[in-house]
């Protein structure tokens, strides 16, 4: 597989070294060599002709500029550097972006692509091809087939979901949102069955949604035929919104976590819990709707403004 180097104007000790290592005819010959398979620095040495020393202080000056890896391996007489090609195309961006203008990374997960679940009857998941499993088991919730599914349910629990975290790590995230279509969990369905769906990021408890009913006296917008009706059909679109002053659940304010309390910088992913806490007033459960599901045509969405 190809690997590629990018890095832009900003990066001037990054473009320097590279620069430096390119300059002498020496080493980008040294870079021919190692396309063809890594090499020790004896090696190369012999076959380009050259003192061993010499060989070692271009290397080296390769290895700075990212361009190969050099790795200790046991040799006849002690240890030897092993070289190996780490780049195969380098990316230079000479534009300087303008700082004023926010970038954005985003991410959608499907709604069966959890990483960890707690769930308890009434519980299933249906997808494309009707149940996935039987309902009301709790072990179907770890099929394979789960990440097809566009609606899932629990009478109370957990889904925890996690998405890639590719801010870059220099960056200060300044706005994180989620967005997604859910409603409670009655059995069939009940407009009045309110349940408190807390929301967490990172392990943080950024609030509390009380939903004031599992709907279904309507059809879904989008949901397929083999869809029942009498069960739940639709749900509400909720956008969570994490900002510098505090968390946001449809442009209201509703706690005063913010952006900096969720430590995303420190992880590759961000985490993501929805769920029922095991003392809220209405632990009604709750439903998670999909593409193609319901009344709003995505899944879990996560946008980072950075």
């Amino acid at each position: 597989m190809a690997k590629f180097k990018e890095c832009n104007v900003l990066e001037v000790d990054t473009l320097c070294d590279i620069g430096k290592a390119l300059s002498s005819p020496v080493r980008v010959e040294m870079l021919q060599h190692l396309y063809e398979g890594g090499m020790i620095i004896g090696e190369i040495a012999k076959k380009m002709n050259l003192p061993a020393s010499s060989a070692a202080f271009h290397l080296n000056m390769l290895e700075q500029a990212g361009l190969i890896r050099m790795e200790k391996q046991p040799g006849t007489r002690g240890s030897v550097k092993f070289c190996i090609l780490k780049v195969d195309y380098i990316t230079i961006n000479l534009v300087k972006k303008n700082t004023d203008i926010d970038e954005v990374f985003n991410a959608e997960l499907p709604v069966g692509g959890y990483s960890s679940c707690c769930v308890t009857p009434t519980c299933g998941l249906f997808g494309p091809d009707g149940f996935i499993g039987n309902e009301d088991m709790e072990h179907c919730f770890y099929y394979p087939e789960r990440i097809k599914a566009g609606i899932i349910w629990t009478s109370s629990g957990y889904v925890e979901y996690k998405f890639a975290n590719g801010v870059p790590k220099n960056k200060t995230i300044k706005k994180l949102t989620l967005s997604l279509e859910i409603c409670s969990e009655a059995p069939g369905y009940r407009e009045d069955w309110k349940s408190d769906i807390t929301f967490w990021i990172n392990g943080k408890d950024i609030g509390t949604w009380n939903c004031p009913g599992d709907f279904g006296a309507r059809r879904g917008r989008l949901n397929p035929p083999n869809w029942p009706s009498g069960n739940t059909q639709y749900g509400r679109q909720i956008i969570w919104e994490v900002k510098t002053d505090g968390s946001y659940m449809n442009g209201e304010k509703i706690s005063s976590v913010n952006v900096d309390m969720l430590n995303i910088k420190d992880s590759p992913c961000v985490t993501v819990r929805i769920g029922n806490k095991p003392d809220a007033k209405y632990e009604g459960g709750f439903n998670i709707f999909g593409k193609h599901f319901g009344d709003y045509n995505q899944d879990i969405v996560l946008t980072m403004e950075y």
